[in-house]
């Protein structure tokens, strides 16, 4: 059911009203004493997210969203450690470093 704001045309009191949406309006301010006049105001009602176990954030995305984060998702990803300006921490080459030679026998 939804949550209608209301205010009175005499003494300006705001409140709210939890009605169903086939209820009439409120007719009359429900302050004591005043009894004007109280219109329904416009109200573009509220977003609301769902929390608990049973939910997720993208239970709800766009589809265009959802085929962006797959795009992004089949991406090659840079887990090494490398960043994406193309300079790391070992000198700035992003190929694989060359393989050490064996050990020297002993004999």
């Amino acid at each position: 059911m939804p949550t209608y704001e209301y205010e009175c045309q005499k003494c300006g009191h705001i409140f709210d009203e939890f009605q169903s949406i086939t209820a009439p309006p409120v007719a009359y301010c429900p302050q004591e004493g005043c009894g004007g006049e109280a219109k329904r105001r416009f109200s573009p009602g509220a977003g609301f997210i769902f929390k608990g176990s049973g939910f997720y954030g993208t239970d709800y995305r766009s589809e265009s969203y959802k085929k962006g984060a797959k795009a992004d998702g089949s991406a090659p990803s840079s887990s090494s450690g490398a960043s994406s300006s193309g300079t790391d921490k070992g000198g700035g080459s992003s190929a694989a470093p060359a393989a050490s030679p064996p050990p020297a026998s002993k004999d």
